[in-house]
């Protein structure tokens, strides 16, 4: 039996988790992952530095697996999103979305007609290698492939009830960072000027019937997160949470009895 996606799961109003890499490329990541029981990974191309042949191994590994592989690409053009696509990316994060012109053209490079204007190439990697029916392959991809633009300036947080409310557009994405940074209170996640914005996001993809998305590793700003409403919740990055076990478990050696430090 076909595993339901986490598109369709958003849909009917499921909280879905994740994480995102932007170190740990080894084939085998998502499978560790996958054994966690997270239900998807980001893979970034943004700040990380890699290229599509990374990329596309990193999706080659999850496949098969319970794990879905979404890519964050560095902008919303078509000739970005494509490769990717076409690489067998399960979903797609585009930065610094703030109208809903952009949030269309990335719908539409993601999605095939009627939905969309995707191009067509059939029987690669994300068919599998495959030779199902044309129109079946669509169908399935616009069904279940997940379209995340990050609000993550003023103008996106102005614009988030119009980026959300776009058909093809699924998960409205707070990259809080950007967002505190452009609002001048870089990184002042108690500011109330922030917590005004995450909000307005919420309510946003509320009325649209979208999902909300946030990462961190603070357990309170995650909570605080998903008390607004937010769906999608992700734990740290693979360089964060390493650090954080690699440490937890460093102090729990130094505690242990006996002699030395």
């Amino acid at each position: 039996m076909a595993k339901t996606s986490v598109r369709q799961r958003l849909a009917a109003g499921e909280r879905c988790y994740g994480t995102m890499i932007f170190e740990l490329f080894t084939p085998g990541l998502t499978a560790i992952l996958d054994q966690v029981g997270y239900d998807f990974v980001v893979l970034d191309m943004e700040h990380s530095g890699v290229g599509i042949d990374t990329i596309k191994t990193q999706i080659a590994c999850a496949r098969g697996l319970g794990i879905e592989a979404y890519v964050r690409v560095p902008d919303g053009h078509y000739s970005t999103i494509a490769p990717v696509m076409d690489a067998g990316a399960q979903g797609i994060m585009v930065p610094m979305v703030e109208t809903a012109e952009q949030a269309l053209a990335i719908a539409n490079a993601v999605r095939y007609r009627p939905e969309g204007k995707r191009g067509l190439a059939f029987g690669i990697a994300h068919d599998r290698y495959g030779s199902r029916p044309p129109a079946e392959s669509m169908a399935q991809a616009n069904a279940d492939n997940l379209v995340i633009c990050l609000i993550e300036t003023r103008r996106g947080v102005e614009n988030a009830a119009a980026i959300v409310g776009v058909p093809g557009v699924d998960v409205g994405w707070v990259g809080h960072y950007d967002l505190t940074n452009d609002m001048g209170i870089t990184a002042q996640f108690d500011h109330p000027d922030f917590f005004a914005a995450v909000d307005q996001v919420g309510a946003a993809c509320a009325a649209a019937g979208k999902a909300a998305g946030i990462l961190d590793a603070n357990p309170k700003m995650l909570e605080r997160f998903s008390r607004s409403g937010f769906r999608v919740l992700c734990f740290a990055t693979d360089v964060i949470a390493l650090k954080i076990a690699y440490g937890d478990g460093l102090k729990m050696l130094r505690g242990l009895p006996g002699r030395g430090n």
